[in-house]
């Protein structure tokens, strides 16, 4: 509540008028900040009908603290035009006056000066005019003045843009006599104590009257993630469609699956440090199937099952060291290995939705991690047509069913393909990359059976679908016919 002694003041202010008073006025009369006198009006409302309140809004337009400035000393080019001699100045020093910058850049507008570029001591600017008029300044001092109407809305929009002028909204009152009024402040109970009720003081009391349309205090609560929300949503997209959940709790994987069992070459710039994130301790993983090994380390070095291999020298030096995953697709690469130790082969599906990492510079839009979707399909006689039907079904599910596959290349996936879609409540178009790893056959082949692998992004632009949820577009797809 404000002070008792400013209440008084404003009430027996009211008394001496017949119809009402401004709360400017009142600040005026008081000697007050305005400010003060709204939060005492706002008091006096919590009183009951003491005084009646009407608000009113007013714009006026008043000088910032540069204009303020400006309209006391002049304007930056008037004291740029003032700083030089008649035999004129050099540039540089020029820039270093405080006004310098924007004062040099306005006295040249108003053709107040010129800059002679070719003088022998290097560029130096003179005076072009005997006196000038600092008609900035003139107007800044009306405004000052309470006479701003004097200017013309243009001459108000150019002080403004030069951040010299603002145009502010003032909020006041018009005060009146409520049916309570009193010049006496008696301040309303808000509690009934068991005391007043014992003494009977509260027939003598005035009560605050209940507010029963007030907001309760809202609970703590906690919310998803939207990024959550969202794989949520993907993760019962797969599972309507049949999938299994894949086990993606290992962050650190070995060189060897990451990369090796993917047949990504060892000299390829991925698996530099300044993209992948090498793990210090411990540095080197030790185990692995060795008979699997041995036909990873064949396909790269020589070829084999229709590849020519890269034909270089394959190190498990390279292979045993660990990281951060780049991939998930790691982990599809251990499930199909499990897959071909089955001595009865079961046709599969599964999919994984979880954090990889890349060592990349953060900004606004990137970050060192992100998520990414990665399914697997292994059954028999699958066909390229089955994995478009694959995404053409999720996409559908996810309200998007204006699809596009179109042939494309890639360096070392065959065959390859871009899925394009359109999303109607956006007329948005987006991209996605599909392609085919030329995996050896000893890799993932399964009793003649066909796997497909593919994989999708969360990145961090979004989509607006039905139901008011917010998908992300999918800018990375990856899909692997093995």
């Amino acid at each position: 509540m404000a002070d008792t002694g400013l209440l008084e003041a404003l009430l027996r202010l009211l008394e001496k008028v017949d119809g009402g008073i401004e709360s400017q006025d009142v600040a005026a009369d008081l000697g007050v900040d305005h400010q003060l006198i709204v939060g005492a009006v706002k008091s006096l409302q919590a009183l009951g009908e003491v005084i009646s309140a009407e608000q009113k809004s007013s714009k006026h337009w008043e000088l910032t603290g540069e204009g303020c400035e400006i309209a006391e000393q002049g304007s930056h080019e008037s004291r740029v035009f003032n700083a030089i001699p008649d035999k004129g100045l050099p540039q540089n020093e020029l820039m270093k006056m405080p006004s310098g910058k924007v004062g040099f850049s306005k006295a040249m507008s108003n053709k107040w000066i010129r800059l002679d570029k070719a003088h022998e001591g290097g560029p130096r600017v003179f005076k072009t005019v005997e006196t000038i008029e600092d008609t900035v300044r003139d107007k800044l001092q009306l405004v000052q003045k309470g006479l701003s109407a004097k200017l013309k809305d243009k001459e108000k929009n150019e002080l403004k843009k030069r951040k010299l002028l603002s145009e502010v909204t003032v909020k006041s009152y018009r005060i009146t006599k409520g049916s309570s009024f009193s010049t006496t402040i008696n301040k309303q109970e808000t509690e009934l104590t068991p005391e007043m009720i014992a003494s009977g003081s509260w027939k003598e009391k005035k009560f605050k009257p209940y507010n029963f349309e007030a907001m309760g205090v809202a609970p703590d609560c906690g919310h998803l993630h939207p990024l959550m929300k969202v794989r949520t949503q993907f993760r019962q997209i797969f599972l309507e469609m049949g999938f299994t959940e894949m086990p993606t709790n290992n962050f650190i994987e070995s060189s060897f699956w990451n990369f090796d069992s993917l047949f990504q070459p060892q000299q390829h710039p991925a698996r530099d440090q300044h993209d992948t994130f090498f793990i210090s301790d411990p540095a080197l993983a030790h185990e692995f199937p060795q008979d699997y090994l041995e036909r990873v380390k064949q396909v790269h070095s020589e070829g084999g099952y229709g590849s020519q291999g890269y034909k270089y020298d394959w190190k498990i030096e390279e292979a045993q060291k660990n990281l951060l995953r780049t991939h998930t697709t790691a982990v599809s690469a251990r499930m199909l290995y499990k897959l071909a130790q089955q001595e009865k082969f079961t046709p599969v599906k599964y999919f994984s939705i979880d954090r990889v990492f890349r060592n990349e510079s953060l900004d606004a839009t990137h970050l060192a991690e992100f998520h990414q979707i990665e399914g697997v399909v292994a059954d028999y006689g699958l066909t390229l047509g089955n994995l478009m039907g694959i995404l053409h079904q999720f996409f559908t599910k996810l309200g998007i069913t204006k699809l596009r596959f179109k042939p494309a290349y890639n360096p070392y996936t065959e065959p390859s393909m871009e899925v394009f879609s359109y999303h109607e409540g956006k007329s948005l178009r987006t991209k996605s990359y599909v392609y085919v790893i030329e995996h050896a056959q000893s890799l993932f082949l399964v009793h003649d059976s066909c796997p497909c692998m593919f994989s999708l992004v969360l990145a961090h632009r979004t989509l607006s679908v039905k139901n008011h949820i917010r998908w992300p577009s999918f800018t990375l797809p990856s899909v692997f016919l093995l």
